[in-house]
């Protein structure tokens, strides 16, 4: 979509879900690689426990 597109609309809600869309496009990356380094972690601490 161009930007002359969505600056023209009426109530911009497609240039708002846009935004919406990039936003969680930026975010979803980072939250993985905390759930991964958070998995990681317990299962350092489960083998150190054991030992």
């Amino acid at each position: 979509m161009c930007r002359a597109v969505l600056l023209s609309e009426e109530g911009q809600q497609t240039a708002k879900g846009i935004n919406n869309g990039i936003l969680y496009l930026m975010a979803i990356p980072y939250i993985l690689v905390g759930l991964i380094g958070l998995k990681i972690i317990q299962i350092y601490k489960k083998k150190q426990s054991k030992v």
